[in-house]
């Protein structure tokens, strides 16, 4: 079972959100702060477990729990025998800032959603325009796939889904850098989803499917400007979701 900790805010504040959030959470976001501040790079030792307990003020089970999730997103490296180091970000040189992204300080996630938006409306425009008879059916099916899970609130099923869907999109708009851009986003919004809402979507799965549909359909018709539109309310929707569940999870007694 995992431990609910309280750990102390920033000034050795105790802001009173931390009370209901898990304490694994709480040393996962401690710990990627601490390798920010500590300028750790990519393949950098960090202490032992029981070292980063002391450093976190929590405990080893407790610290281990959260190392073990930022393994699994991505963010450390566990080698048996030789230690814990901090892993390479996504698609990021070891001098970008990108690499220290903090998957639960909301002013970085609002900045990446903000990105998405940029760069997603104009993969959807650009897929509109010139994606082949093949690239367009790859992407109805997979908004159809989304819109099918998603009516049975198949969060897991849903994920692939949305996945295929998005990069499908990406690579119609027939642009390497683009694609990448947006399987890199998607990687870094992937950790705030397991941080924060433990591997959920934020908002409306069905709602969301929907949305994929309308998009390809869109895409479909050569419809670059509404594509783009639709792509820009689908980001901004799962923004306000995002940003509701925040306010729920954060006042709630």
């Amino acid at each position: 079972m995992t431990t609910n900790v309280a750990l102390p805010g920033p000034g050795g504040a105790e802001p009173d959100d931390d009370r209901y959030r898990p304490g694994y959470e709480l040393v996962a976001e401690r710990l990627l702060h601490y390798i920010a501040e500590e300028n750790l790079r990519p393949g950098d030792r960090l202490p032992t477990e029981q070292g980063l307990a002391e450093i976190l003020g929590a405990t080893r089970n407790v610290t281990r729990e959260a190392v073990k999730v930022l393994a699994a997103i991505g963010r450390l490296t566990v080698r048996r025998g030789a230690g814990i180091f901090v892993a390479a970000a996504p698609a990021v040189s070891d001098a970008d800032q990108l690499a220290h992204y903090q998957p639960t300080d909301m002013e970085h996630v609002l900045m990446l959603l903000d990105y998405r938006q940029v760069i997603e409306t104009e993969t959807a425009r650009r897929a509109a325009s010139i994606a082949t008879p093949l690239e367009v059916k790859s992407i109805r099916a997979a908004a159809q796939e989304s819109a099918e899970v998603g009516a049975r609130g198949d969060a897991e099923a849903f994920a692939h889904a949305d996945e295929l869907f998005h990069n499908a999109v990406a690579a119609a708009a027939h642009n390497i850098f683009l694609q990448s851009s947006v399987a890199t986003v998607r990687k870094f919004a992937a950790q705030s989803d397991v941080l924060l809402f433990h591997g959920s979507a934020p908002g409306s799965l069905e709602a969301a499917g929907r949305q994929h549909v309308e998009i390809a359909e869109a895409i479909a018709a050569g419809a670059a400007d509404h594509a783009m539109e639709l792509m820009a309310h689908h980001v901004d929707t799962t923004r306000h979701q995002f940003e509701s569940r925040i306010r729920d999870r954060l006042f709630r007694s």
